[in-house]
Formats: C-alpha cells, structure tokens, sequence
C-alpha cells in the first residue's frame, strides 16, 4: 500500500484482501509498511489499473505470501479511514475482501514484497495475532458465509 502521507492522494484508494482458509486455519501476514506496520492482517494491497478485483486478490496473496488461491465470493467491504491528530485524513482505503481458499493446501507460505511475515494460524489462536477488531470482524464473515464450507 502507499504511504499513508501521500499529499498527492485525494481519493479513496480501493483495496483487496484475502480470508484464506484451510484446514481450520486462516492465513495471515505481518504488515513490514505504512499504514498498519507491524500488525498481523490479511494479505492485500492495492487494485492496479485494468486489474479485475479477484485478479488483484490473487496477485497480492501472491506477492505476500508466495501462495496461489482461487479467489471467493466477496464477504466485507471495509472503509480504512485513518485521521491526523488535527482531524484530516492520512488516508482511506476502501477494501473488498473476499473469501478464498489455497490452490495446494499443503503449500507453506513465504513473506514476500510488503509482508514481514506469512503463516498459517490455528482459528482458536487468532488472540495471539492481537488482531484489529476490524480483521476479526472479517474473518468471522468470512467463516459464517455459506461458501466457507468448502473452503475450511
């Protein structure tokens, strides 16, 4: 993602993510930039011009994570509104984040472009991720639309 002080950026910036899920786990990543460095989340990024949504789900679980998925159907749309202390916007991303599932389940995932780090996590151990109410709220979308089923 850019950085959140970009002065050049006046528009709602649209962005992906990815709830992939297998095996009762979900796969998450540690952000390594602005915004949000340092936290645990769902792969994502940014959609690139001529790119359809689920091309640019794909791509960033890709870049992220080394792993190939097959893209869902869309569970949340999130507006990321972060503000300065003087109440402007550093920034607003708004994320359509879809459920998916790993083409090789057995695949381990490897940190790539903006992620620190990749991995697989027990859905009971999400708490240990200190994860943004916001991700947890989309996890859980995730995990009660009816698609999910067959992506566990």
């Amino acid at each position: 993602m850019p950085e959140a002080t970009d002065p050049d950026r006046r528009l709602p910036q649209i962005g992906v993510g990815a709830v992939v899920l297998s095996a009762g786990r979900v796969l998450l990543i540690e952000r390594g930039k602005a915004p949000a460095e340092g936290t645990w989340s769902l792969p994502g990024g940014l959609q690139e011009l001529g790119e359809t949504v689920a091309q640019a789900v794909a791509r960033e679980v890709a870049e992220e994570t080394g792993l190939e998925v097959e893209v869902g159907p869309l569970v949340e749309v999130v507006d990321w509104i972060e503000r300065h202390a003087d109440g402007g916007v550093g920034c607003h991303f708004t994320i359509l984040d879809h459920l998916a599932r790993p083409r090789d389940p057995a695949a381990l995932p490897v940190a790539g472009s903006d992620a620190r780090q990749a991995r697989w996590v027990d859905l009971g151990a999400l708490a240990d991720h200190a994860l943004h109410p916001v991700i947890l709220r989309v996890i859980n979308a995730a995990l009660a639309h009816p698609a999910a089923a067959t992506a566990r």
